[in-house]
Order: C-alpha cells, then sequence, then structure tokens
C-alpha cells in the first residue's frame, strides 16, 4: 500500500476543487474561492457540493473540517491515511476509506477517503488518482450530482470497483503464462515471476478484501444519510465485489498450487538426474571391478588374453548401457 499524503507545508497546499449543483446549474470553484463559497452553499438547502482535496495538508483538512463540521477524529484519520478499507459514521457522518488500483510502473493501491453529509461529500486522495475520469461523470457530472451526494458516492465507488476487474485480469493471465513455463521448464526466474504475482494478490486482497465488509454495512444498516432508493445501487456495487473476491481467491489457490508444481518439478528433474549419475555409475563400477579382478590375475599372460578381457569389458558395459537407456535411466 502506498502512503497517500505526503507532508505538505501550509506555504504548499495541496489542489481543492468544489463542484455544486443546485436548481440544475453545475457551478465550480477551485483552492482559496473553494473556501470562499463553501460557507453559502453549505447553508444553501438546494445546492449539492462535492470538495475534492488532492494531497491536502494539515491545514487544509483542519479547515475544511472546520467548515463542515467534521469530527477531529475524522480529519485525523484522514491526514494519517494508510489505513484499510473501512466504513465508519460519527457525529451523524459517514467516514469511508477505499483503495484504488491505479497503474503506474505496476499496479499501485492508492487511498481515497470519502465523507458523507447532509447534501456534500469530501473526497480526499493522491494524485495519482484522478476523479475527472470517472465514467459514470462523463459527459456531464451535474446530471448525476443531481440525484444527491450519495448518489455520486455511488458512482466514484462503483468506478473504483470496476477498476479492480482489469488487474485481476491481468493477474489471472500472469498466473496462466506462469503455470505454462513450470511445466515447460521450472527455472529459479520462474519462481522469481511467481513469487512476484503472489505479493501482487496479497496486495489486492488487502484492498479489496475489506471492501465486501464496506458496502454489506452500507447496504445492509439503516444509513440516514443514504436514500432508500441508492440502496440497490450500493448493492450493485456490493455483488461486483463479492464477485471480485471469490475470483482473487481463485487466483490465490492457483499461484499456491503453481509453486506445488514447480516443487514436483524440481524435485523430478533431481530423480531424473540421480537416475542418469546411478546409471553411469553403475557402467564405470562395472568396467572398473571386472578390469581390476582380471588385471591382478592375468598380469603376466599372453598379450592375447589381455584383449580379450578387454572386449569382454566393452561388451558388458555395451549391453548394461542398452539396458538402462531401454529402462531411461540414461
Amino acid at each position: 500500500m502506498t502512503r497517500r499524503y505526503a507532508p505538505v507545508s501550509s506555504t504548499e497546499p495541496g489542489r481543492v476543487h468544489l463542484t455544486v449543483v443546485r436548481g440544475g446549474t453545475l457551478e465550480t470553484a477551485d483552492d482559496d474561492a473553494a473556501m470562499t463559497a463553501l460557507p453559502d452553499l453549505l447553508r444553501d438547502p438546494a445546492a449539492i457540493v462535492w470538495v475534492d482535496l488532492v494531497d491536502p495538508s494539515a491545514g487544509q483538512l483542519a479547515a475544511y473540517g472546520a467548515a463542515l463540521g467534521l469530527h477531529p477524529l475524522i480529519v485525523e484519520d484522514v491526514l494519517e491515511g494508510n489505513q484499510r478499507a473501512k466504513i465508519e459514521t460519527t457525529d451523524g457522518v459517514i467516514h469511508i476509506v477505499l483503495f484504488a488500483l491505479v497503474h503506474q510502473s505496476r499496479f499501485v493501491a492508492s487511498e481515497i477517503d470519502f465523507v458523507l453529509g447532509d447534501r456534500f461529500l469530501v473526497t480526499a486522495h493522491a494524485d495519482v488518482w484522478d476523479p475527472n475520469a470517472i465514467r459514470h461523470l462523463q459527459p456531464d457530472p451535474g446530471a448525476m450530482m443531481g440525484h444527491g451526494a450519495d448518489h455520486l458516492l455511488w458512482a466514484i465507488c462503483d468506478d473504483i470497483v470496476d477498476g479492480y476487474f482489469p488487474f485481476a485480469d491481468e493477474l489471472g493471465d500472469a498466473i496462466d503464462a506462469v503455470q505454462d513455463r513450470v511445466i515447460a521448464r521450472a527455472t529459479p526466474e520462474v519462481l522469481d515471476d511467481l513469487f512476484a504475482l503472489k505479493r501482487e494478490l496479497i496486495e489486492v486482497r488487502r484492498a479489496a478484501g475489506p471492501t465486501r465488509e464496506v458496502f454489506n454495512q452500507l447496504t445492509n444498516r439503516d444509513q440516514p444519510l443514504v436514500d432508500g432508493a441508492e440502496l440497490v445501487y450500493f448493492r450493485d456495487v456490493y455483488d461486483h465485489v463479492i464477485r471480485l473476491t471469490d475470483e482473487l481467491d481463485n487466483y490465490r489457490e492457483l499461484a499456491s498450487s503453481t509453486l506445488d508444481v514447480y516443487l514436483t518439478q524440481i524435485n523430478n528433474n533431481l530423480s531424473v538426474i540421480m537416475k542418469r549419475l546411478t546409471g553411469v555409475t553403475v557402467i564405470l563400477a562395472g568396467i572398473g571391478a571386472v578390469a581390476g579382478i582380471f588385471g591382478m590375475s592375468e598380469a603376466h599372460t599372453e598379450a592375447g588374453n589381455f584383449w580379450i578381457v578387454t572386449g569382454m569389458i566393452v561388451g558388458l558395459a555395451a549391453l548394461a548401457a542398452v539396458y538402462l537407456r531401454k529402462i531411461d535411466w540414461i
């Protein structure tokens, strides 16, 4: 897991993007203008507010937390980061932590904090994840936000969970490829690739596994901030998470079984080598034994006997080699 928020000084605050829908009109503001406009927007019962914080500093979080009336524990949790996926309700505000899988040189799990309140949603995340790329918000984010802050929360969560599946598919293809390589030839390089896959599986399991419980609680507990009509959308995400975790469990078992196959291949190769060495030893030991016996007893006899013994040794060695070859020992 990557730590989300690197320490940022108050002179170098993160970026803030404010999006508001009221009366069917979409309004936006950035950075200082967002903070200036926020108090009036929160007092407007017709406004749906989305505050997006990118790499926020401690000062920014404290300021927006105070403006939104967030409990200090929520602000502290968002600032610390490096948590597991979870859902908590504090002072009537829902705090959700999810992880988005972002493809850089490899897939990286990046933490995203959601704070759902009455007519507002706060997202806090690192700049490796871009909420503007969410497919549900294309091409008109105002239409999505017009259904409420809880519907906006669903749209973002659904996109995050759907982003897990390409990663899982790539892992599945990679495991299949490693299995083929193990069967063809078990080498240390294959073992390194297999362990790398197992590490990635563990990482994505840590990111996606607790997400199941998040949506289980979100859909099965009474949440005043989530409209009853929205539950069907969150249950759909829950179904996706169940399917994803089942796939990841299957891939983990495949990776473990592939490791067992690798070890079996290594043992089989060792057995083949031992058979080859045993076959060669039988031939050479037989030659040495016969040569030693006749060498001592026939040391001073005629030269013809030497060639007879030599021919017998070669013949026996050839017969032994043919037999051992027939039983696949050499």
